[in-house]
């Protein structure tokens, strides 16, 4: 923690910053919210300014609040803080080389931390976009589903059987057709040729 061996005291640091602007001290303690004679204490160094007060100031004379907290001993000299500090302190800068310097640091950290932000959701989407495209390649494709050529009975590998078949091109038609040729069994052609010589002997005898 900044000490006050370390840097100027806040209440000249205040005055130094209101005088470089041109303002009487009324005028400061009307534009920060505070009394006219709480800031003159302030300023001589009799009062310590609590962090609020400090930043009401900072705001009603145009300097960070950081800057402000810092000479004030109530920020480490860290996370650039040192930067401002330094640029608060250096005896060689007038009160408006100083203003104009740690509105500048501020912008341009402002302004990394801004585009460190955006690089970093960018990375996170293109990550998230190939792991989705890697899951989507690497799932089995679904097995196609084969639909049943004819309703029925099945075999046991699962396909119509001839039979089936038939039987369902004859109930479609509305009965079998009757066979235009048909083969005798041997026993039934030698009874027809007996029959046939019969019936020529009896027809001799008429004659």
């Amino acid at each position: 923690m900044a000490t006050s061996k370390d840097l100027p005291d806040v209440g000249g640091f205040i005055r130094d910053l209101r005088r470089n602007a041109k303002i009487s001290l009324r005028q400061l303690a009307e534009q920060a919210g505070v009394s006219n004679p709480y800031l003159s204490q302030i300023e001589r160094g009799l009062r310590k300014p609590s962090a609020e007060v400090l930043q009401q100031l900072a705001s009603a004379l145009r300097v960070s609040t950081p800057a402000m907290y810092l000479r004030a001993g109530l920020l480490d000299d860290k996370e650039g803080q040192g930067v401002l500090a330094a640029i608060a302190v250096d005896p060689e800068l007038t009160m408006a080389q100083k203003q104009s310097l740690t509105q500048i640091y501020e912008t341009f950290r402002r302004e990394n931390a801004r585009l460190a932000e955006a690089t970093d959701a960018a990375a996170t989407e293109a990550a998230a976009t190939t792991m989705t495209e890697t899951t989507a390649a690497a799932a089995p494709e679904a097995p196609a589903t084969v639909a049943a050529a004819a309703t029925g009975p099945v075999t046991p590998e699962g396909t119509p059987t001839e039979a089936v078949l038939e039987s369902v091109a004859v109930t479609e038609a509305g009965g079998a057709p009757a066979p235009t040729t048909t083969t005798a069994a041997p026993e039934q052609t030698a009874a027809r040729r007996a029959a046939r010589k019969a019936a020529g002997a009896a027809e001799e005898e008429q004659s």
